[in-house]
C-alpha cells in the first residue's frame, strides 16, 4: 500500500452517496486516481457490508474488493441535523455522486438544481436505470435487470438456441461505474476550463445498449435490419477456446496476413488460398466452417506445443484460466498485479494493483476500505461543524468513530 497521493486526481474531493456495485466502482476509481473520497453511509452501512465471508461485523469481501481509498461517515439522512451536515460536505466538494433514484435525490434536497447555487463549481454525477427525460425514470433496476432489457441476456441465447441468460457477471454495473467514472473525469476537465460544474447522469439502459449494439446493430446501422442484427463470428459455436489434446487454448486471427501465418502454424497453408476464407470479407461470411477446421487441427496437439507454435507464427493466443489460476499466475505475480496487505482490523488481505499507468501522476492505494463509521468525527470536524453538533450526530448514530 502506498501513502503517495500524487495521482491524477489529487486534490479533488469527492462526496459518494453510492451503494452496491456500480456507485462503488466509479468512486473507487476516482480514489484510485488520487481523489480524496468521502463515503456517506446510513447506519445500517453500505449493503456490500454483509455480502460474502468476512471476518467482522460490516467488512465482507464484497465491500472490501469496491471500496478502497475512501472514508467512511455515517449520516442517518432521515433526520435534519445529518441532511444539514452532509450539506456542508457538499458546500466544500467537487463531486457529488450517487445511485439513487431521481426521486428519492429530489426528496431529500440533492438534486443538481438544489445544489449547484450553493455551489456552482459542484460536478453532479449520478447513474440510474434509465434516462432522467423518460417514462421510466424512476424504475427501480439492477444489473440483472438491465442485463435483460439491454439485449445482452438474448445474446447468449442467439449463439445456441437456448433460454436467454446473464453473463456470470455483474457487467452492467461495472461497466456504468467505469463510464461514470470517466465521466466525472471528462467534467472535471471542462470545469478547468470554464470554471463551472455541471449535472452528469449516466442512465445503464441506454449505455448498455450502446456497449452492446457497437458490433450487434450490423445491418441496423445501414438503416436495414433485413440485412441481419448481430455480427455472425460471436454467435457461432466453435467461437470458444479450441480443445487440445490436454486442454483447451484461446487463439484470434484477424488480418489475412494473420490468417495466412495460423494456417500455416497449423499445417493447412492451402486454406489461405480457399476463395472461402482468402479474405476477411469472405471468412466473416464462412467463418463456422473455418473454426470447424481449426478446432479439429487443434486437437492434434497439446497446448504446450500449440502455444510454441503459435507464439513463433506472432499469432494472438492464450491458456484458459481459471479464477484459481489467476492468483497463481506468473504474469501476474511479475507484473506485481495481486498484493498482501494488512488491514488494521481484518488482517490479512488480497489487493488488486491500479492497472491504469500514468507516467507522471500514477494511482495508488493509500487507503484500505474503512470501517463503518471510521472517519465520522474526523471529516465532520474538517467541514467545520462544532462539537455540540458532531455529538448529537454521532451520540444516537455510531459509537468508536475517529
Amino acid at each position: 500500500m502506498s501513502e503517495a497521493g500524487g495521482g491524477p486526481l489529487a486534490g479533488v474531493r469527492v462526496i459518494d452517496l453510492t451503494s452496491a456495485v456500480l456507485g462503488p466502482v466509479a468512486t473507487q476509481i476516482l480514489g484510485d486516481m488520487g481523489a480524496e473520497v468521502v463515503k456517506v453511509e446510513p447506519p445500517q452501512g453500505d449493503t456490500m457490508r454483509q455480502v460474502g465471508p468476512t471476518r467482522g461485523s460490516d467488512m465482507a469481501v464484497m465491500f472490501l474488493n469496491i471500496n478502497r481509498n475512501k472514508r467512511s461517515v455515517v449520516l442517518d439522512l432521515k433526520r435534519e441535523q445529518a441532511r444539514r451536515a452532509l450539506l456542508r460536505l457538499i458546500d466544500g466538494a467537487d463531486v457529488l455522486v450517487h445511485n439513487m433514484r431521481v426521486g428519492a435525490a429530489e426528496r431529500l434536497g440533492l438534486s443538481y438544481a438544489a445544489l449547484a447555487p450553493r455551489n456552482p463549481r459542484l460536478i453532479h454525477a449520478s447513474a440510474t436505470g434509465f434516462r432522467k427525460d423518460g417514462r421510466h425514470r424512476d424504475r427501480p433496476a439492477f444489473d440483472d435487470v438491465i442485463q435483460g432489457m439491454s439485449g445482452l441476456a438474448a445474446l447468449n441465447a442467439m449463439r445456441d438456441g437456448g433460454e436467454p441468460r446473464y453473463v456470470p457477471s455483474a457487467i452492467a454495473d461495472k461497466f456504468c461505474g467505469h463510464v461514470l467514472a470517466s465521466a466525472v473525469a471528462m467534467a472535471l476537465y471542462r470545469r478547468e476550463r470554464t470554471g463551472r460544474g455541471q449535472e452528469v447522469h449516466v442512465p445503464m439502459l441506454e449505455t448498455m445498449i450502446s456497449f452492446n449494439l457497437a458490433e450487434h446493430l450490423w445491418g441496423g446501422v445501414l438503416d436495414d435490419p433485413s440485412l441481419g442484427l448481430g455480427y455472425g463470428r460471436m454467435f457461432t459455436p466453435y467461437r470458444r477456446p479450441f480443445p487440445t489434446s490436454d486442454g483447451h487454448l484461446c487463439l484470434m486471427a484477424n488480418s489475412d496476413d494473420q490468417w495466412q501465418r495460423l494456417l500455416a502454424a497449423l499445417g493447412r497453408p492451402d486454406l489461405a488460398e480457399d476463395p472461402r476464407f482468402a479474405r476477411l470479407a469472405q471468412r466473416a461470411v464462412n467463418i463456422g466452417a473455418l473454426y470447424a477446421i481449426v478446432e479439429e487441427v487443434m486437437r492434434t496437439r497439446s497446448t504446450a506445443e500449440w502455444q510454441a507454435r503459435l507464439d513463433a507464427a506472432d499469432v494472438p493466443n492464450g491458456p484458459v484460466h481459471s479464477l484459481a489460476d489467476l492468483l497463481e499466475d506468473d504474469y501476474l505475480a511479475e507484473t506485481g498485479f495481486f498484493r498482501r496487505v494488512e488491514h488494521p482490523s481484518e488482517g490479512r488481505m488480497l489487493v488488486t494493483a491500479v492497472p491504469v499507468d500514468f507516467s507522471e501522476s500514477p494511482g495508488a492505494v493509500r487507503l484500505l476500505p474503512p470501517r463503518l463509521g471510521e472517519h465520522t468525527e474526523k471529516v465532520l470536524r474538517e467541514a467545520g461543524l462544532s462539537e455540540a453538533e458532531i455529538c448529537d450526530l454521532i451520540g444516537r448514530e455510531t459509537t468508536g468513530s475517529q
